[in-house]
């Protein structure tokens, strides 16, 4: 299949969040054709505040030219205070301890990636695949609600509950391990008051309850429950009955997520694939090594959107020597990245009070708090491939140059 401008390669992303348009932005940077099928109906607002850290994460952002950008738009970062049943503080971490270098809000992020990656790239919203079937010339693909079509290739940027995933390479229990926790959280209504900057939580052994002007942030330890992840009352139910016995702001809280038309809520999990690509078919960002929170998975999607469209673009015509070069490449850095996500369900919720009491007098100590800040600031770098000069005509729009958090959306 080779690169020719009358020929470009065809690759079907699924996933708009951030790997999958950070990738369509590179593809279309290399001459391929990139089409992202995203199955909401519009870019998803909202979410969590996500980081980027070290030479890294910061050289890809620079190359892709979306660095000022998102130093425009960051939050500064966002204190977290841990306090008893009556708001008496326990605990004070600072903006830098989880923050990193640059901390955006996960809905502006992607709408950044979007507007870089638009002029090069189809964009198909409120659809998703349903089958895909290899050739020896393409993979034809069966949309939920599109035509069937036919691909060079096809990429699973669409998260640690990869469709692509399970369509190519099985079942999601296969590839996706439970590390005994899950995460809830949601917009609030202006109206609650909130006094301290940041996020304040209470908790219980293996209960965290917090709030912060962003939403609701709730964490509580469990061993893995079936619920269907499109019935939003069933997961408000479990959020319920694993909060409704907690004091503090705990109530008021809960009654903001019985009004909440919006709710992020999953398992604190991982993605541990074998070999990330099969044929035509490749994996990227948390689909392919993620983990749900504190594993640098939006950095690391970003790093391995750039290293695999550089990889695809050294040699076009041979798609399997490209995916095994990335794949060699990135694995070892996600990995290492990755660990950081096992350790995200007890520091937030630990699971004892003993455990609780230990957290929050060790981290009040300024010395261990200095050291812990340090071992942070210990990330893993990675050789990057040379990136190609930007042409004028996909540099960033001055329009999203000098929007902050309101720039189009679909």
């Amino acid at each position: 299949m080779p690169r020719h401008p009358q020929h470009p390669v065809t690759v079907l992303i699924s996933g708009a969040s951030i790997a999958g348009p950070a990738l369509a932005y590179w593809l279309g940077r290399h001459g391929f054709r990139p089409t992202v099928v995203e199955i909401a109906p519009a870019l998803r607002q909202g979410g969590q505040a996500v980081d980027f850290r070290g030479d890294t994460h910061r050289t890809v952002l620079e190359r892709m030219g979306v660095l000022d950008t998102l130093r425009r738009i960051q939050t500064g970062g966002s204190p977290m205070t841990f306090v008893d049943q009556d708001d008496k503080e326990l605990l004070h971490l600072p903006a830098e301890f989880a923050g990193g270098d640059i901390e955006v809000l996960r809905g502006d992020l992607s709408r950044v990636l979007y507007e870089a990656s638009r002029p090069t790239t189809e964009y198909v919203f409120g659809d998703s695949v349903t089958r895909l079937a290899e050739t020896s010339t393409g993979v034809h693909v069966t949309f939920d609600h599109s035509p069937p079509r036919t691909f060079d290739l096809v990429i699973g940027a669409d998260g640690l509950h990869s469709n692509i995933r399970r369509l190519a390479f099985g079942p999601e229990e296969k590839h996706v391990r439970h590390l005994g926790y899950y995460a809830a959280s949601w917009a609030l209504p202006t109206r609650l008051d909130l006094p301290r900057p940041g996020s304040t939580g209470y908790n219980a052994p293996g209960r965290l309850a917090s709030a912060s002007a962003d939403g609701a942030f709730f964490v509580f330890a469990s061993p893995a429950v079936p619920y269907d992840r499109h019935d939003l009352r069933a997961q408000k139910e479990l959020v319920t009955r694993a909060f409704s016995s907690l004091p503090w702001k705990t109530h008021e809280l809960l009654a903001t997520l019985h009004e909440t038309p919006e709710l992020y809520f999953d398992s604190i999990s991982r993605a541990d694939v074998d070999t990330w690509s099969t044929g035509r078919v490749a994996l990227v960002g948390d689909a392919a090594c993620g983990a749900t929170i504190g594993g640098m998975g939006t950095g690391t999607g970003i790093v391995a959107a750039y290293v695999l469209a550089s990889e695809l673009a050294r040699t076009p015509g041979d798609h399997q020597a490209a995916f095994a070069r990335y794949e060699s490449l990135v694995r070892p850095y996600a990995e290492g990245c990755q660990r950081g996500g096992d350790r995200t369900g007890p520091f937030l919720a630990p699971a004892t009070r003993l455990g609780l009491r230990l957290r929050n007098t060790v981290l009040s100590r300024p010395r261990c708090l200095a050291w812990m800040l340090k071992q942070g600031q210990k990330v893993s770098t990675l050789a990057l491939p040379e990136s190609l000069a930007l042409p004028e005509s996909l540099a960033l729009p001055e329009s999203l140059a000098r929007t902050q958090a309101g720039a189009h959306t679909p």
